[in-house]
Order: structure tokens, then C-alpha cells, then sequence
């Protein structure tokens, strides 16, 4: 079993989406990562009505890793709804915020791989995806 299946078998199980409370919604997207050593952390998304306390699913699993591990370097991500990404049918790119966080956590995730495409294994970067980002300039 390659490391994207496994990625994706761990996050499928936090796919269950429901109301945890009459304000939050929660695992209707769920992601795993695949830290630097290996080790792979997952996450899902939470939604509440007030907008501002969302948290996506890859950032939960980023934040699991680092309070579980101390670690920041990401390897790999995968996100999706019900079902793997599928190039041009599911947009499983991590949104604006996300790919600010996972910059912002290490540097070195610019060459983090992102799976686009779970069949043909299709990948993008971080940086692909935040061409001239701000913080490389703080970095020279």
C-alpha cells in the first residue's frame, strides 16, 4: 500500500458529517498529512454559524500534528468530501487560508505535495499554488 492510500484510508474514517452541536457542523471534508518523519496526523472540517471559528480540515490536521509530534514540515496533504479528489471533478486544493497557514508554519512546506488527482496520483505544490508568496522575501 503506497503512502497515498494510507493518507486517504485514515482520513476517510473521519468522513462523517453531522451537527455536533445546533451551532457546529463538522467532518464534511476531511484531510491527512504526512509529517516529515513519516508519520501521518488527520483532520476535519468544523463549521459553526458565526463564521469566524471555522476551521478547515487541513489545518486541524496540521495543528494535530504539531501539538502531537512538535513537528511543522509537511510532506503530503490530501483533502476531499465523500469521496478521493478527482482532478476536474472535486476541488480538494486547500483554500486561500490554508495554504497561508501551511506556509507561514515552515517555510520548507513550499515544496509540500498535494494530491490532485487520488487514480492517476497527480500532485501540485504549495508553492505552485502561492507564486511570489510575501513571506519568501523575510526568508533571503
Amino acid at each position: 500500500m503506497d503512502k497515498w492510500e494510507q493518507m486517504y484510508l485514515k482520513a476517510k474514517k473521519e468522513y462523517y458529517p453531522g451537527d455536533i452541536t445546533p451551532f457546529i457542523y463538522a467532518h464534511n471534508v476531511v484531510s491527512a498529512i504526512e509529517a516529515e518523519n513519516g508519520e501521518i496526523f488527520t483532520g476535519f472540517c468544523i463549521e459553526s454559524c458565526s463564521g469566524v471559528c471555522n476551521l478547515c480540515a487541513e489545518r486541524v490536521a496540521a495543528l494535530n500534528m504539531y501539538v502531537n509530534s512538535g513537528q511543522t514540515h509537511i510532506k503530503r496533504v490530501i483533502a476531499f468530501r465523500d469521496k478521493a479528489p478527482v482532478e476536474g471533478e472535486n476541488n480538494s486544493l486547500p483554500c486561500g487560508a490554508c495554504r497561508e497557514f501551511l506556509m507561514q508554519l515552515d517555510i520548507k512546506n513550499k515544496d509540500t505535495e498535494i494530491l490532485v488527482d487520488y487514480e492517476n496520483k497527480k500532485t501540485i505544490t504549495l508553492e505552485a499554488l502561492m507564486p511570489h508568496w510575501w513571506g519568501l522575501s523575510s526568508q533571503v
